[in-house]
């Protein structure tokens, strides 16, 4: 293990009318609250030792726009995490305004399916390091706008296709593990990884404990994005601090 990239925690914050909530298999109508303000969330983590934090804009993704930027924005000002934001991107202006609240990084999911040439659009203006590909799968193929559609569509050409323009950085949602705290689909990551050579690999979905994320760092994925596991105490605070300063 000591020869290995360490892996790097990614807590998740999802939002729905600026406060912290959790779904269950992305249902609106399966949703947990579990904390008032994101970011006194967001402040916890970064005093335990977290870097990096996946912030959801679920108002956003449902509306088809832009809902909480925001909340992105106090937690950019007011604390040093690098964050990652989506929901409801779907144009240009919607990625420089969540560039310009300070996101280190802009989630596009759908629309990379559905319109890849606008992706492309943006790519060119903005550069393909600043986008966070997220692939959501059900069977190693892609579900879209929300998981509601299904497509024949495979996670890998998805990957590839866009590699081929220099976006590395992608992060992988099994749908069937998403907070179900039943364990991730490594065997899906190792596949994509050996696939799709060179891409930063984020995991998302299933994780249950600290053994999970010692699973996927031995798998080879640069990151692993946690929520239910952390909201439910699995994964406390405490560990979460040992493992960054470790």
């Amino acid at each position: 293990m000591s020869t290995l990239q360490k892996i790097t925690l990614i807590p998740a914050i999802d939002i729905i009318g600026g406060k912290c909530v959790r779904l269950e298999q992305g249902d609106y109508n399966r949703k947990t609250e579990y904390a008032a303000d994101p970011l006194e969330m967001a402040k916890q983590f970064e005093g335990a030792g977290v870097k990096r934090l996946h912030v959801v804009d679920l108002d956003g993704a449902k509306a088809g726009h832009i809902q909480n930027a925001a909340v992105l924005e106090r937690i950019t000002v007011h604390t040093g995490l690098q964050v990652d934001f989506g929901g409801g991107v779907k144009t240009s202006a919607d990625v420089k305004r969540i560039l310009d609240c300070g996101a280190s990084l802009v989630t596009i999911g759908s629309i990379a399916v559905n319109a890849p040439e606008t992706v492309l659009q943006w790519i060119e203006t903005f550069g393909a390091n600043v986008f966070f590909l997220g692939a959501d799968v059900r069977n190693e193929k892609l579900a879209v706008n929300g998981w509601l559609e299904q497509t024949d569509r495979s996670v890998y050409d998805l990957v590839n296709y866009f590699r081929a323009y220099g976006l590395q950085q992608v992060f992988c949602t099994d749908i069937s593990k998403d907070g179900l705290l039943a364990g991730p689909a490594t065997a899906l990551y190792r596949e994509l990884l050996q696939r799709c050579p060179g891409t930063q690999l984020t995991a998302s979905g299933g994780v249950s404990g600290m053994h999970d994320v010692a699973e996927l760092q031995e798998a080879g994925c640069a990151g692993v994005i946690i929520g239910k596991a952390i909201y439910e105490g699995k994964i406390s605070m405490d560990m979460i601090q040992q493992f960054n300063t470790n």
